[in-house]
């Protein structure tokens, strides 16, 4: 459990703040508007109405007590853009915030930022990669080189072991689960056989991935 700020909630800070609270974290929440507080007030430990643009305010949260300070403010790239060094330069912790640009994340990085986050891009690029495959279930992306896919089985695969395909030395991928329906189960077995109906959960290089999906 973690003690987080979030500052402004738009529609990926509710989402954000909905989230983390369902795993357990103390949260406190920061918006000018009344109304986008409302609905969260059942979830979060604290909650203020305020311009964190105003130094004065951001001093009343006392942002050196949380893990991590999200700014997620998301029209106003000036507002974001000092509230992220203010939020900083006051002692926080980890700074992690929202950028819609690249740019942006360029100067939301030298002002402070530990992190920024593209939440509308790397939704669309996850989308984009799911949908233009025939056979990648979901995808995500972990470094610009490895990423987890679901995958069906290679048809040539199926009846037959972990073990005598050894994915990993003749595929350069990892097995790391197999799905059935909505239950995974992690770390199969060398003696699980695949079937035509699961999904297999593989990590691995976008090349080496590309080259198992051609078998199709």
């Amino acid at each position: 459990m973690k003690s987080i700020l979030i500052i402004g909630l738009g529609r990926f800070g509710q989402h954000l703040c909905l989230n983390l609270a369902s795993l357990g974290n103390e949260i406190m929440i920061v918006d000018e508007r009344e109304e986008c507080l409302e609905g969260l007030l059942p979830y979060v430990t604290n909650a203020k109405i305020g311009d964190c643009t105003n130094v004065e305010v951001l001093k009343s949260l006392g942002v050196r007590n949380f893990d991590i300070c999200f700014v997620c403010i998301g029209t106003n790239f000036q507002s974001s853009l000092e509230i992220t060094s203010l939020v900083k330069e006051l002692g926080a912790k980890r700074v992690i915030s929202k950028a819609n640009r690249d740019i942006h994340a360029k100067f939301l990085l030298r002002n402070g930022a530990d992190e920024v986050i593209y939440p509308d891009r790397d939704l669309a690029e996850r989308l984009a990669i799911k949908y233009s495959a025939n056979h990648i279930f979901d995808y995500i992306e972990l470094t610009e080189e490895f990423s987890i896919y679901e995958i069906p089985p290679v048809p040539s695969w199926i009846g037959k072991s972990l073990k005598q395909i050894d994915v990993r030395a003749k595929f350069s991928i990892s097995v790391i689960g197999i799905k059935n329906g909505e239950e995974v189960s992690f770390l199969p077995s060398p003696e699980h056989e695949f079937t035509k109906d699961e999904h297999l959960m593989i990590i691995g290089r976008k090349k080496d991935v590309d080259a198992i999906l051609k078998k199709f």
